[in-house]
């Protein structure tokens, strides 16, 4: 079963449950599941990415050619 497939399966189970604690549980649970990945980072990680979003917000970028040169 494709993953299109699945949400419509998905969907249809949910639309059929009477259980409002069932519902309730199910929402927090995707809510739990689907959480911003910004959320598990660490703060080094936050903080270099911050980084390098005010370096391109400053025009400081280079190309990628030139940056796989560098790196190699």
């Amino acid at each position: 079963m494709d993953i299109q497939s699945s949400k419509i399966e998905l969907v249809r189970l949910i639309l059929n449950i009477e259980n409002p604690k069932l519902i309730a549980r199910l929402s927090e649970f995707l809510k739990r599941e689907t959480q911003d990945f910004w959320e598990e980072l660490s703060e080094i990680e936050k903080k270099e990415i911050e980084i390098g979003l005010k370096q391109l917000d400053n025009g400081e970028r280079i190309d990628f050619d030139d940056f796989l040169k560098k790196v190699s």
